[in-house]
């Protein structure tokens, strides 16, 4: 049956409206985005399918391009529209990190590193460059590696905090594996790193390891 012909009170768009859109499903939400169904099957089936066929909408939203392109009812605009949401996202939660102290937010300061950096199949080391007043200047991705490890090179991040007149960092890294615990070499490569930007009077605020669910914060274990 056509959503049309559905109550009122029922149809995605119209029940977000009324009720907000925490109170929908998955399904109707990504209802919403596809907007059209196909030949044979509403939009809600569409969206309840695609969910179904990839195993969640995480792993539908990190479809590679060829898979999602090669699904009835889908295509090339839908894949960009869908990479373009999740960068909407990450950059929303960057926003709001950059209006105030990261020290003040260490929930939210976790939830954007992970958005960042957990869908990685790959290592990344990445920075939160911050000023004086622990606001965010500059969020990078300075070293990338295999999914055994990266390189980190501490006189490259001494070298960039440096030029972005940098007072404190955080650090961050995934492991792809998904599981957060930290390695040896993990507080190793951290104590090089405070040593070399503790010469130049920069601290570093955190060191957070990103798994699938969950981050640890060196700060937290008090290993900083």
């Amino acid at each position: 049956m056509s959503i049309q012909h559905w109550p009122e009170a029922e149809r995605p768009r119209e029940k977000l409206l009324s009720v907000g859109p925490q109170a929908l499903s998955d399904a109707e939400l990504l209802a919403i985005f596809l907007r059209t169904g196909c030949r044979g099957q509403n939009v809600v089936d569409l969206a309840r399918g695609l969910i179904r066929d990839f195993g969640g909408l995480r792993q539908l939203m990190l479809a590679d391009k060829h898979r999602l392109c090669s699904i009835r009812g889908l295509g090339p605009a839908k894949y960009a529209q869908l990479q373009a949401v999740l960068e909407l996202a990450k950059r929303h939660i960057g926003e709001a990190l950059q209006r105030g102290d990261i020290l003040n937010n260490p929930d939210l300061t976790k939830r954007y590193l992970t958005a960042r950096l957990r869908d990685y199949d790959y290592e990344v080391f990445a920075c939160l460059f911050l000023d004086v007043r622990h606001r965010l200047i500059s969020y990078e991705e300075l070293f990338r590696g295999t999914i055994d490890g990266a390189s980190v090179h501490p006189r490259e991040v001494v070298r960039r905090a440096l030029e972005l007149n940098a007072a404190s960092l955080v650090l961050a890294h995934n492991h792809p594996s998904g599981i957060p615990e930290p390695s040896d070499a993990d507080r190793r490569i951290t104590r090089r790193l405070r040593d070399a930007l503790g010469l130049v009077d920069i601290r570093i605020l955190d060191h957070l390891v990103i798994g699938d669910r969950s981050a640890v914060s060196f700060a937290e274990r008090g290993w900083l």
